[in-house]
């Protein structure tokens, strides 16, 4: 079976597709010192506790924004797996579609799996709203292809840095708060929060429509996209899995183009 890999600045999934569906998925904090035997430990672990004990791995594919990291994925699945990973953004690994941006530039290899991953259940013109340690905006041409977008901070290292900068604030979690208004500070900083990023989100895809001149489609992925689909009707759809998706669309075209 195949074994998903995507490595975030703050989390890394592994989820596992059997062709099918997913049948496994499990979030680790990324740390780029875990070793390969770390890593192994903590996924047969898991795995037999779903039990999916008997369940063999023989292919792998990385998305990862942490370069430091892939090298022990890559003993990983030497070690413990028997195969070589197809690692998204690497020569080796072809795309289903050629990203459209400036010469030299390489887009995250997590945008390129939100394009091949929304391309192949939506078509193309769409908005891809990703939520993670930055806030991505991938925009996904008529042909599948990535053609660049918008990267704001995120939710979290927001709240973070005005912790972090404002030594009167406390920490707060982020959660949709009943008035914009707040009458205490903590409702003062989530209202900021939610509605400064659900204007940012309203505001920011709207600008890329006006500029992509076509009607598009919103998707919401990420771990805070829910959250988001609750304020107002911002996004077409909501994916949880929309990256994992697009890493088995990236790997399958491999297999039948190599």
């Amino acid at each position: 079976m195949l074994l998903c890999i995507d490595t975030g600045n703050t989390n890394t999934v592994f989820s596992i597709w059997d062709g099918t569906e997913f049948i496994g998925t499990w979030r680790a904090s990324t740390e780029h010192q875990r070793t390969a035997d770390q890593y192994y430990v903590w996924l047969s672990t898991l795995m037999e506790a779903q039990g999916l004990k008997n369940v063999v791995i023989d292919e792998v594919v990385i998305a990862s924004t942490v370069p430091r990291v892939v090298f022990n994925l890559r003993v990983l699945c030497d070690r413990f797996f028997n195969c070589r990973p197809l690692v998204v953004g690497k020569p080796e690994c072809l795309l289903p579609q050629t990203p459209r941006v400036e010469e030299g530039v390489r887009p995250g290899p997590d945008r390129l799996a939100n394009a091949a991953g929304a391309f192949d259940r939506h078509g193309g013109n769409v908005v891809v709203v990703d939520f993670g340690t930055a806030t991505n905006f991938d925009v996904v041409a008529d042909d599948g292809a990535y053609v660049g977008g918008v990267i704001a901070p995120g939710v979290n290292l927001s709240l973070e840095a005005l912790h972090a900068g404002a030594a009167a604030l406390p920490h707060v979690d982020i959660t949709q708060p009943e008035k914009v208004i707040g009458t205490n500070t903590v409702d003062c900083i989530q209202s900021g929060v939610f509605w400064g990023y659900t204007g940012l989100i309203e505001g920011l895809t709207a600008r890329i429509k006006k500029e992509y001149g076509s009607p598009m489609k919103v998707i919401g992925t990420g771990g805070l996209a829910p959250l988001f689909a609750q304020g107002d009707v911002i996004f077409d759809t909501i994916e949880d899995d929309l990256t994992m998706h697009g890493l088995t669309v990236i790997h399958r075209f491999n297999k039948e183009h190599t």
